[in-house]
């Protein structure tokens, strides 16, 4: 009796054992806090540890082209959803048609199963107050008052070729103009006001936290978030009207470990748990019934362009508009 106790007790020891060993890859677009929180508590509910690598978005297209023949991660959470149709047209994901997608209105999913929407979160402006009242210029409301020469050099945004953030900037600008033509034209007299392009989205809006810079361009979610850890700034919505970013997850093709990502996946969109640290970041999550946070900024609240999400995250009207801006403005700093 007493050895097959003890034989049920090793038993279960290494039972405990392996659960505990259980882990997935991923790459992730998310905020590296909130991904640290995240999956600290998928592994708390599941034991499965994620081992992932914070990537822009830009960085996370490259990285699984890279890896094509030999993926290194299972599964991406996070990043604009226009990123996440480039890596689809580039043979990058795989479908998945997990129990849960039901919950996401079809307009916010890819209709092969390659990707789908977890939230969405508008281009807006931030402004320092304290340096703008130093400098003596006023927070703008709009596309056409980031071209004033008030702002030159006082503006920061990041590069359209590492940020899914910026690269939505030149797509709005698009539909706000009309044209490509158009949005380079503006792009070239809005390089003359920026002081610097950054490698991340969410970085130009921290800077004006801090007072580096007085101006930035990013999206609302991580800019209120600056404002209610106590940052003296204002956050506005061009008049003209404004793009969004709609973050999506997907699933790596041939990723190494496809059912903890899988379980990692329906997770992400089924957990109240998951749903509830999204909105501590003033994300507005999609899902059908989600919880927002009363201080964040839905699509709803503001005019916002019509977006062709496919033809933007095609690879090659990506490639094309990248291109040019790489031409014709980021080899000319």
């Amino acid at each position: 009796m007493k050895k097959l106790i003890a034989m049920l007790a090793v038993l279960l020891a290494l039972s405990a054992a392996a659960f505990a060993a259980e882990s997935v890859n991923a790459y992730t677009t998310l905020e590296e806090p909130l991904a640290a929180k995240l999956f600290e508590q998928f592994e708390a509910e599941t034991g499965i540890h994620v081992n992932f690598v914070r990537l822009s978005g830009g960085e996370a297209v490259a990285r699984l082209e890279a890896e094509k023949s030999n993926p290194q991660a299972s599964i991406w959470v996070g990043g604009v959803g226009l990123d996440h149709i480039t890596a689809k047209g580039k043979g990058l994901t795989t479908p998945y048609v997990s129990r849960y997608a039901r919950n996401t209105p079809e307009e916010f999913r890819d209709p092969e199963n390659y990707w789908i929407g977890l939230y969405v979160g508008p281009l807006t402006f931030v402004t320092n107050l304290d340096r703008a009242a130093e400098l003596g210029i006023e927070p703008p409301t709009s596309w056409a008052d980031l071209l004033k020469p008030e702002y030159k050099g006082y503006i920061r945004m990041a590069n359209p070729n590492s940020s899914g953030t910026a690269y939505n900037v030149l797509t709005t600008m698009c539909y706000v103009l009309g044209s490509e033509d158009a949005m380079m034209d503006y792009m070239t007299k809005l390089d003359q006001n920026i002081d610097q392009y950054t490698r991340s989205g969410s970085a130009p809006g921290k800077s004006v936290a801090t007072g580096e810079i007085p101006v930035a361009i990013g999206y609302a979610h991580d800019q209120v978030k600056l404002k209610a850890a106590g940052a003296n700034i204002s956050i506005n919505a061009p008049s003209e009207g404004t793009g969004f970013e709609l973050a999506s997850m997907s699933l790596v093709a041939g990723g190494p470990d496809m059912v903890n990502a899988k379980k990692l996946y329906d997770w992400i969109l089924s957990d109240k748990d998951a749903q509830k640290i999204f909105t501590e970041w003033y994300v507005v999550l999609v899902a059908n019934g989600a919880e927002k946070h009363p201080d964040a900024l839905s699509i709803d609240q503001i005019k916002t362009v019509k977006q062709d999400f496919a033809w933007d995250g095609d690879p090659v009207n990506k490639t094309r508009l990248l291109d040019r801006w790489t031409n014709e403005i980021g080899n000319k700093r």
